[in-house]
This record gives structure tokens, sequence and C-alpha cells, in this order.
């Protein structure tokens, strides 16, 4: 007679060495590529499609005319306020803007008026960064409030259409 002999199963042991160190190098990677990875949306309108159909309050819209050779700020919309040529290094004078629309802004206020619209025209062969810049820089700009620095304000409600032609032998 033959004896039959049971086996004794043995537990296999999981070795999960291998699983842990990849955790441990994947997680934190993940991780910082999470912070770059950072994605803003602006909410932007279409400026009014007829421009002779204008109500009184469009028609007394600031306007950012962005040019190839500089930009023109119009104040109601259509007439010239201030125009802003490029600097000596041939790059747009952000910081100038700012202060023209911040002081556009005063005067609005003190006329008894909120106005929080603006109208961003820009030219074709005007660059992305560029009416990136512009957009930030009619957004807002930094004030000092209780010695801290804060994002006041400006025309946070942009609008966008197409710079008018430009007349010939005239710089607007």
């Amino acid at each position: 007679m033959r004896h039959l002999r049971r086996r004794r199963h043995e537990e296999a042991e999981l070795d999960i060495t291998a699983f842990m160190n990849l955790m441990i190098v994947l997680v934190p990677i993940l991780l910082l590529g999470m912070v770059f990875s950072r994605i803003t949306v602006l909410g932007v309108v279409l400026p009014p499609i007829e421009p002779g159909d204008l109500s009184d309050d469009n028609a007394r819209a600031v306007e950012l005319v962005l040019r190839d050779d500089g930009m023109r700020v119009d104040y109601p919309r259509g007439v010239l306020l201030k125009r802003i040529p490029k600097t000596d290094e041939g790059e747009h004078d952000f910081a100038l803007l700012s202060l023209v629309l911040q002081e556009v802004k005063r005067q609005l206020r003190e006329q008894g008026r909120e106005q929080r619209a603006i109208t961003i025209l820009a030219e074709p062969n005007v660059d992305y960064q560029t009416i990136i810049r512009a957009m930030d820089t009619v957004r807002s700009f930094k004030a000092l409030v209780a010695a801290s620095e804060v994002d006041a304000a400006l025309f946070p409600d942009i609008a966008f259409g197409d710079a008018p032609a430009s007349p010939r032998g005239s710089k607007g």
C-alpha cells in the first residue's frame, strides 16, 4: 500500500518592494506635474455688431487700440484720449497704459459712473503675448492698501474686436 503523502502548502510571500519603490518615485513626480500645469480662463465678450447702433453706455465706453507701432486709449469710443508709443527698446509701454487707465477710472468715479468694461481692438499682426499683457494691464493694477500690495480692479469686463484701419500717414 502506498501512502499518500499530503503536501503541505506553504503560503507564498508577496514581494512588493519593487512596487513600493515605483510609488515612492511616481507620486512626487505626479504631484509636481500638477503644480506646473495650471490653466487660467478669462471671460471675454464680443463688442456690438453694428457700430451705428450703439447705446449711450456703449458710446461712452473705454477702448484700447493695439497697433504694431503703439497703443491708443479712446474715450468716448473712437475719440483719442492718449496715444502711447512704443518704448526705446521697441516694446509696448504697459506701465504708462496702466497709469492712463487709472486716471480714466478716477475721472469716471468723480463723474459718478462706475465703468467696468473696456474694448480691446487689435490689429491682425499684433502678437498673442502683447494681447495677453494688455488684458492683464487693463484688468487690474497693484495698489498699496494698509501697507500691503493688492490687486485693484480697473476694467475687468473685457471685449474684443478688430482695430479699425489706420488712416494713411496717421499714427493712431
